[in-house]
């Protein structure tokens, strides 16, 4: 196999192909369009409706889309085509990426020393050195080696969990400390607005989703992009949950819309007679510790996570914030695990190191006979969008068993089932009323710790779950201590106030958050299911918290 090293990456060529790729876009969306009417009536009504709203300074956006409105029922067959033409053209163009192999190897350089001071700074202050930082503190795991020779084979479409919005810079620098080939992703063009995130990141590959257009023209010319994309050979990064999970658990329903191109570049490129495969590969990024966890669960329990869909002001656009962050880093030193998963072919089987399919009763399968109509290959809309479907139920699977549960995890869901010990008959919201309410002895919340990561070692045990570095191996009571050391040195507000001999519970709403990443498990308090890890009584209520 030729090292990945050795050979340019796929990627460097993409602004030599950029045009090309454009025009290829919108000759598909224009060819697959049966009823321009329909399109341009549809983007009409949708935009008119989100910049009145919200016009800003797309006010001659705004009057362009009126314009279109009312001229749409006297414009002829050819003037519609061409409107429609011009729209796609416009939104292509919009969306693609760029891709700067300078800037590339800049970020390859510079990320060890951004990443490794921000997880590790006393030890990259102490000549430790920011690579020692983050092999101690950042970690991949998985079978990253079958991943490298697959992307010999085929192109490569990583489908990781998404928290926060360094996820981008912490699964690019691990592809690229593992040399696996960096890819291409699209990410919410609010990020854009950062101009040194954007300066990043509209070089290095990413193009720009705008989740405020609605329509399905803007939809079909997205799709497009990223299929496009996959039969060219290009690799792939979608965040299938669609944008950050907001409670902090483990993403279980998934937006699929651009995971499908996966089959449809498949099937078009074997339709050619230039078949390339393609192989998902899914992956958890796991934290210690997030920056937006505040902002992120307030506004899933305010229940503005549709409302708010896209969160222009949290932790990590506001500089300060990040700052203040950073000077509490040097005491305290973070964690973090990107887990690679097996990789799937788009109709969710396993793949072996070698590109062969398996399916669920250990068979070898072609996966191009699954898009066969009468001994033909064809596409089918609505075939390809169940058989993306039963991937995502694939991902997801992938995503329980390879959620890395780390010690802050451990301790906060321990501590919410004080909580609710202590309250029993209240529902969630009633709970997360007695902030600073409930006193627990030190002595029976790390009982309460090691009895919950028992109950996590056996479902490691059993490839269920996997527990962070060292989480197995350490007492829970240095599980306790190194969570509470995390939290007061990250979060601007103490979540465990220790009291006395044992502590009391204060941010219930980051405890909530934490808990949340076990609730895939079977671990955790969930809200929606009604059930909760089981740990022993000691919980007491009152103001001054005596037992």
């Amino acid at each position: 196999m030729v090292s990945q090293r050795m050979t340019e990456p796929t990627i460097f060529r993409f602004n030599a192909e950029r045009r090309d790729i454009v025009d290829e876009v919108v000759t598909r969306v224009l060819a697959e369009s049966k009823d321009p009417l329909l399109l341009l009536n549809d983007a009409a009504y949708h935009e008119i409706k989100r910049l009145e709203s919200h016009p800003g300074d797309e006010r001659e956006l705004l009057g362009n889309f009126k314009n279109l409105a009312r001229s749409l029922g006297r414009m002829g067959d050819g003037e519609r085509q061409g409107r429609l033409e011009q729209l796609a053209r416009m939104y292509a163009w919009d969306i693609a990426g760029n891709f700067n192999p300078k800037v590339y190897r800049f970020a390859s350089r510079i990320l060890p020393s951004l990443v490794g001071g921000l997880l590790s700074p006393l030890q990259t202050l102490a000549g430790g050195g920011p690579d020692m930082a983050l092999r101690e503190h950042l970690v991949t795991q998985g079978p990253v080696g079958d991943i490298a020779r697959l992307a010999q084979l085929g192109t490569l479409v990583f489908v990781p969990t998404h928290l926060s919005n360094f996820d981008s810079v912490v699964f690019g620098y691990g592809l690229e400390r593992e040399q696996l080939p960096p890819a291409t992703y699209g990410a919410g063009k609010n990020l854009f607005t950062n101009p040194l995130l954007s300066y990043f990141m509209h070089n290095l590959g990413a193009y720009r989703v705008d989740r405020r257009i609605r329509h399905q023209l803007y939809k079909n010319v997205l799709k497009a992009y990223s299929s496009v994309l996959i039969e060219r050979g290009y690799h792939s990064l979608f965040f299938p949950g669609g944008t950050r999970s907001r409670s902090g658990g483990v993403e279980e329903k998934l937006k699929l819309g651009l995971a499908g191109t996966g089959i449809e570049a498949m099937i078009r490129t074997a339709m050619r007679g230039r078949p390339q495969k393609v192989f998902f590969v899914p992956a958890t990024i796991n934290y210690q510790l997030t920056l937006e966890s505040r902002t992120l669960v307030e506004d899933w329990l305010a229940e503005q996570g549709r409302a708010r869909y896209i969160i222009q002001d949290d932790e990590s656009t506001q500089l300060e914030r990040v700052l203040t962050l950073v000077r509490k880093l040097l005491l305290t030193e973070g964690s973090i695990v990107l887990r690679f998963g097996d990789p799937l072919d788009p109709f969710g089987n396993r793949v072996t190191a070698d590109g062969r399919s398996i399916d669920r009763h250990g068979r070898t399968v072609d996966p191009l006979s699954y898009a066969q109509r009468d001994g033909k290959l064809v596409l089918d809309a609505t075939r390809d969008a169940q058989y993306t479907r039963e991937l995502g139920e694939s991902i997801c699977e992938a995503y329980r068993r390879d959620t890395v549960l780390m010690s802050t995890h451990i301790v906060a869901a321990a501590a919410f089932e004080k909580l609710r010990e202590a309250y029993p008959r209240l529902d969630l919201f009633g709970l997360l009323r007695h902030r600073d309410e409930v006193f627990v002895p030190r002595a029976e919340l790390s009982r309460a710790v090691g009895e919950l990561r028992d109950r996590a070692r056996e479902l490691e045990d059993r490839g269920e779950t996997v527990l962070g570095p060292g989480v197995r191996r350490r007492g829970a009571t240095e599980l306790l201590d190194e969570a509470v050391r995390a939290w007061s040195g990250y979060h601007s507000l103490p979540v465990l106030i220790a009291q006395g001999d044992g502590y009391l519970l204060s941010d219930l709403k980051l405890l909530l958050y934490y808990q949340n990443r076990l609730v895939v498990s079977g671990l955790g308090y969930s809200q929606v299911r009604g059930r909760g890890a089981t740990t022993s009584g000691g919980a007491s209520r009152g103001p001054e918290g005596a037992v």
